[in-house]
């Protein structure tokens, strides 16, 4: 790694996509990135920024442990929508 921050062009982030599934042999097509990018401007918004990709790591890791299909995804990643929609941190520190 380098200290000068990498940029990938948006254009490129299918491309990125694959090679990520090809080398750690996950099918392609399982891989909703508009999901999985709502989730994380979702989360970034809503809780914290360093929280996103916390949080797409935990919903694949519970997709993961419920079979790994993209209905899997989807329904982890509607259950981190729904609290980073009602999350509020004030309300917590007490």
């Amino acid at each position: 790694m380098t200290d000068k921050p990498q940029h990938l062009p948006v254009e490129a982030l299918d491309e990125w996509t694959a090679a990520v599934c090809e080398s750690l042999d996950i099918d392609r097509e399982s891989v909703d990135v508009a999901l999985l990018l709502n989730l994380a401007r979702d989360v970034a918004h809503g809780v914290a920024r360093p929280a996103a990709p916390l949080s797409a790591y935990l919903a694949g890791l519970a997709a993961g442990r419920s079979g790994g299909s993209r209905e899997d995804t989807a329904a982890a990643v509607a259950t981190i929508t729904e609290l980073a929609a009602t999350w509020r941190t004030d309300d917590r520190d007490s």
